[in-house]
């Protein structure tokens, strides 16, 4: 029997995925929790095998609730329910320990099989998500390939319409004429293959640029 922990703010969806779990004969629920406190104790109390943890709720929201759940000396299995696929509190669930996540969109039954996916130890996310994962992340090594046709200098500059800055401000940071970054910007927009600064930005941070990188080596 897989021992399952609901967390969820919201009451009615606590019910619905009780309604969900309990269709399963090899699914028990042995507890609920509506914050991030209540789900650590919960944890702690009720011993599950795996926890469902929504991530955006008030006070301890989901991602320090999986943090401190994944010190307890034989921790659950953590999946991040989520309404968003793919944003920061996603990734930050996901770092903390989170073993996957679901979207609460998931059909009854993708939610049944990937519970017990998640109690076999093995990572899960649901079709789309996976899809959405997929994209990203052949999104950003599309955009750090792209960059190991730039040299230093045109990195600097790509970095820097990232972070939303204007030529001028460009032309003082790498102490440069403005005419001399607007020549660096129409070459990079060509290289690159953007439109406009707007694309060249959005790049830049799919890339992961930062401040002082230098341009990475073939």
């Amino acid at each position: 029997m897989i021992r399952v922990l609901v967390v969820d703010d919201e009451r009615m969806v606590c019910a619905h995925l009780r309604t969900i779990l309990g269709s399963a004969s090899d699914l028990t629920i042995v507890g609920e929790a509506y914050d991030g406190a209540d789900a650590v104790e919960a944890a702690v109390r009720l011993r599950p095998d795996v926890v469902l943890m929504d991530l955006r709720m008030p006070g301890v929201d989901g991602i320090r609730a999986t943090e401190r759940i994944m010190t307890l000396p034989s921790p659950p299995r953590v999946l991040a329910l989520t309404t968003f696929d793919l944003d920061d509190y996603v990734t930050g669930a996901l770092r903390a320990g989170a073993a996957g996540f679901l979207l609460k969109s998931t059909s009854p039954d993708d939610l049944l099989a990937l519970v017990r996916v998640a109690a076999a130890g093995h990572t899960v996310l649901s079709a789309v998500a996976a899809d959405r994962l997929v994209a990203q992340t052949a999104g950003s090594q599309r955009a750090r390939d792209l960059l190991l046709s730039l040299t230093e200098r045109e990195v600097e500059v790509l970095e820097s319409l990232g972070a939303g800055r204007s030529n001028q401000q460009i032309a003082r940071r790498l102490h440069l004429s403005e005419a001399t970054v607007k020549g660096y910007v129409s070459r990079l927009l060509v290289k690159l293959g953007c439109a406009n600064r707007t694309q060249a930005a959005l790049l830049a941070q799919e890339a992961g640029l930062s401040a002082g990188r230098s341009a990475p080596q073939p």
